[in-house]
């Protein structure tokens, strides 16, 4: 009973340290509001008012048919200009797109050859010019395509492909970019606030205070997981509740309830990791540096951002190791396909597992660093 009121209590003197903390806590509160609206809305689903230079070097019915299905929203009205302006209208950004029709096309396209469009995009905006140019194909080619026969009409095709989109029928890029940019800040606010909380001690000179009172090195190290681990739990509560449902609208068909018991055994492995590399570390800015290095593979090779099926076979075998891995499989099964306990047990119980082995690391590790302090 005493190693739990000591436990407590010293995690009520960490929520105290964050307290006076202001950075810390305007971390937190921009990582789960501002930062998952942006990350969420930030970018565009669709094309949207792309500007377009066109040098018709054939001047006919076609040529003109093609810059008139331009139009808004996903393109600006087309310039009409010549070869020179348009290039320099590229280096300068003024245009996104330029297309150069050459004489004599629509001759061309009549008497059955295939004759070629230049179609030129500014690279820079990666997302737009992919867009963009998928785009201007397509309405190009269906243009050209209904010159050529005469009339509209779609081509008889051999098969009917009946495609279903399954949990997220409007394919809408916020549903899916807001709850994980809320999973990366999870694992980015729980590794940092426990493994600062233990750098700060040591800073301050208060580690020296706690080694002379009646506590053991398993009460220090476990009152910075659960007031760590309190701290992003309730921030992440809210992130869900009003940013994710509230002002992006997302849908959540999962059990919140199984997620959120998820997220709690997660905490138990990042808090502990952070403990780990807070005993390692020397000083704040070598903490950060650390940070660094251990959160972009956590993040970038975890499943967040693309498929770990899309992953070299050894990346994928290696972040089995991470808690992360485990975490997003688990949270895209329940908060996108309402998946239960009978099918993402797995996931919980390699999280627990890893992050009890991260927390007897942490403590072995804090015993012996706490072994060289100075006085």
């Amino acid at each position: 009973m005493t190693t739990f009121i000591n436990i407590f209590h010293l995690g009520i003197k960490e929520f105290r340290s964050l307290y006076r903390d202001p950075a810390m806590l305007i971390l937190i509160a921009f990582a789960f509001s501002f930062d998952i609206y942006i990350a969420a809305k930030g970018q565009p689903e669709t094309l949207q008012s792309a500007p377009v230079a066109i040098v018709d070097e054939d001047q006919t019915p076609l040529s003109m048919r093609i810059a008139d299905s331009l139009y808004p929203p996903y393109f600006m009205s087309p310039v009409i200009t010549s070869q020179k302006n348009a290039s320099q209208g590229m280096n300068r950004g003024t245009y996104s797109f330029t297309l150069d029709i050459p004489p004599n096309f629509q001759r061309d396209v009549m008497a059955g050859r295939e004759p070629d469009l230049q179609l030129n995009v500014d690279a820079t905006l990666v997302s737009e010019a992919y867009i963009g140019s998928v785009y201007m194909q397509s309405i190009i080619n269906g243009d050209v395509s209904d010159f050529a026969r005469g009339y509209r009409a779609a081509s008889p095709l051999p098969i009917a492909l009946d495609a279903r989109m399954l949990y997220n029928p409007n394919l809408i890029q916020a549903w899916y970019a807001g709850v994980m940019e809320l999973i990366n800040n999870v694992t980015m606010l729980s590794i940092i606030l426990s493994g600062a909380a233990l750098v700060r001690e040591r800073e301050h000179g208060t580690i020296e205070h706690l080694l002379v009172m009646p506590l053991t090195p398993f009460e220090i190290v476990a009152s910075k997981v659960w007031s760590m681990a309190v701290v992003v739990m309730v921030a992440a509560v809210f992130a869900l509740e009003v940013m994710v449902r509230g002002f992006i609208g997302i849908n959540i068909t999962g059990s919140v309830l199984l997620f959120l018991f998820g997220l709690l055994i997660t905490l138990f492995a990042t808090t502990s990791m952070g403990i780990l590399m807070g005993t390692i570390s020397r000083s704040m800015p070598q903490f950060g540096l650390l940070v660094i290095l251990v959160l972009l593979p956590l993040e970038v090779l975890s499943g967040s951002l693309t498929p770990q099926a899309s992953m070299p076979l050894l990346v994928q075998k290696i972040m089995l190791l991470a808690p992360t891995t485990h975490f997003v499989t688990m949270a895209q099964a329940i908060l996108y396909r309402g998946a239960g306990l009978g099918i993402v047990w797995p996931q919980f119980l390699a999280i627990f597992g890893i992050g009890a082995l991260f927390f007897i690391a942490a403590l072995i590790s804090f015993r012996r660093s706490i072994g060289t302090v100075q006085p």
